[in-house]
């Protein structure tokens, strides 16, 4: 079967069993054409709430599935991979975070939507990479516990000077694994290209950027902009999607190591077998679980979000 055939029998399955698919902006372009929606886990999972379908299939991992769940109880929700996790998602746990807790009491605790929703259970308030310089400073306290990235966290931490921020030793490894030396390279490279940088990467490549922003922030910016030439500083899959959307511009990678084996294990043989019955897992959470990790995602909702 090509794979022209194949997203013809998922688009088939998809109206035949009212099932939405969504894709997240790391996975391959042949799974992002047959999605309803493509974009950032936070943003996704409001997608799912309001569109009408009844069945939602996650092309991303563990916890963006858990995050739709979470925000449509009603919902038959499946991850159309079962082994796609997120280490950054899955390194500190719950007991690990009531224990910093206890020594910092008097500290807010900011979850970064990259968590599990059994972490985001002893958490206070929410945020999307987008979203969390914008909401940390609305929130009162000036003592903030950031969980789990501490790269992002040391990036907030220099956007809000008054804030004091407790970071602890975690992140997104892919992300971190880029240097200085690979932004060297890229430079030397493609000099007339501007430098476009995710936050999870570490702050001596993020001083680096032209322009520090979310995964859809960097879309948006490198589609906006009037320049033709662009070094991507996040998952090499967001170059290869701007080079469709933006043929007449270049786009090159910050470093060809920058790739998410776990994003990358999903593909458009599995999302045809999570909507034909022999594949992908269903998500099932507790009401109580579901009720206790909503309530920092409520919070940052109400601060705006």
């Amino acid at each position: 079967m090509t794979i022209g055939e194949l997203q013809n029998k998922i688009i088939e399955y998809k109206k035949k069993n009212d099932v939405c698919i969504l894709a997240h902006s790391y996975q391959a372009k042949e799974i992002t054409e047959i999605a309803d929606f493509t974009g950032d886990s936070y943003q996704l999972s409001v997608m799912a709430h309001k569109t009408k379908q009844k069945n939602i299939l996650m092309c991303g991992v563990r916890f963006m599935a858990e995050t739709v769940k979470i925000l449509s109880p009603d919902k038959r929700v499946i991850l159309a991979n079962p082994i796609a996790g997120c280490p950054m998602a899955e390194q500190m746990d719950k007991e690990l975070i009531m224990a910093v807790k206890s020594k910092y009491p008097d500290h807010t605790v900011v979850a970064y939507i990259n968590t599990t929703a059994n972490l985001k259970t002893v958490c206070d308030v929410c945020v999307t990479s987008s979203s969390a310089v914008k909401i940390i400073a609305k929130i009162p306290n000036d003592k903030i516990l950031f969980i789990p990235d501490c790269n992002l966290g040391d990036y907030v931490s220099k956007m809000l000077p008054d804030k004091t921020f407790k970071l602890l030793q975690g992140g997104c490894p892919i992300h971190a694994r880029v240097s200085v030396e690979d932004v060297k390279k890229a430079k030397s490279a493609h000099p007339e290209a501007i430098l476009l940088v995710h936050p999870e990467c570490s702050p001596k490549v993020v001083r680096e950027a032209d322009f520090i922003g979310s995964t859809s922030a960097i879309i948006e910016y490198a589609e906006k902009s009037d320049k033709t030439e662009f070094i991507i500083g996040t998952e090499i899959s967001i170059a290869q999607h701007l080079q469709y959307k933006c043929p007449h511009k270049r786009f090159y990678p910050l470093s060809k190591d920058i790739i998410c084996p776990n994003m990358k294990s999903t593909t458009l043989v599995d999302v045809y077998n999570a909507l034909n019955g022999s594949g992908g897992e269903e998500l099932v959470m507790s009401d109580e679980l579901i009720k206790s990790a909503r309530r920092c995602i409520d919070k940052m909702i109400e601060l705006g979000g």
